[in-house]
């Protein structure tokens, strides 16, 4: 008794493309034939289908069916790590889902970063393309603490905002004098504001050219010079040797980095 591949597809619930795939990639072996021609499967190409199937159910790529071995051995191994990678894949789609529903709730733009759904309505059009940078240079800690630095707002960081790119010297300096002492005391009460790519995953150089280019990208020429105010202000008023070279925070306690002078 012998079945045709089609038979052997209807009864392994599979094919005939798929039983021909499987013979191409030697998961399957090839059957004898018959004087007509036609391939004679037997038994054990049937449960051999039907194992190849039940991986495949299972999530196993068919790349790694061979490694499983044949019908009737224990691929303990290959079971623990498709375990493994299957349960990290789920890990990752419940912190997807979980995004999702902040998202929502907060009715938050789709790019803004994990964990500032619940700020997205408070952040200008600037801060959130701002913040789409520094998730990619920040580490998960400096995340978590911009995010917290962010909750505590002032009006310097509105009237920052609307500073108008003409401006005149004179209101660019009174403005950087009241920005100045919250950045003191948002430096005193986060140090990690001092240096916020001390720990970035794509190294401190990288990230602190990345943060330049966004700010000269993002900030009007008026509030470019606020920014430079700023820091000559803080260079004054604190220790340069406790201040690294290219690192700091600015207004609206937001992170930024020195930027060169045109």
């Amino acid at each position: 008794m012998a079945w045709s591949t089609r038979q052997l597809a209807e009864l392994a619930g599979s094919t005939v493309k798929a039983i021909r795939h499987y013979h191409r990639l030697g998961l399957l072996e090839v059957p004898e034939r018959a004087a007509n021609g036609y391939k004679q499967y037997q038994v054990a190409h049937l449960i051999r289908l039907l194992q190849i199937k039940r991986l495949r159910d299972l999530g196993v790529p068919l790349s790694q069916v061979a490694a499983m071995g044949p019908a009737g051995e224990e691929p303990d191994e290959a079971i623990r790590a498709l375990d493994a990678e299957l349960e990290a894949t789920i890990e990752r789609l419940s912190r997807v889902r979980a995004e999702l529903t902040l998202i929502l709730r907060h009715r938050a733009p789709i790019h803004v970063p994990p964990g500032f759904a619940a700020l997205a309505q408070d952040l200008s059009d600037t801060n959130k393309s701002l913040f789409m940078v520094y998730s990619t240079v920040f580490s998960e800690e400096g995340l978590e603490e911009l995010r917290r630095i962010i909750t505590v707002r002032d009006n310097t960081g509105e009237e920052f905002e609307a500073l108008p790119p003409d401006t005149d010297d004179a209101t660019i300096d009174r403005l950087a004098e009241r920005i100045l002492p919250a950045v003191l005391r948002m430096r005193e009460e986060h140090p990690w504001s001092n240096d916020p790519v001390a720990d970035s995953p794509r190294g401190a150089e990288l990230a602190g050219n990345a943060m330049a280019h966004a700010a000269a990208e993002f900030y009007n020429p008026a509030q470019l010079r606020v920014l430079r105010r700023l820091h000559h202000l803080l260079d004054q008023a604190t220790d340069p040797h406790d201040d690294p070279p290219g690192h700091g925070a600015v207004h609206d306690s937001a992170p930024d980095v020195r930027l060169r002078e045109e």
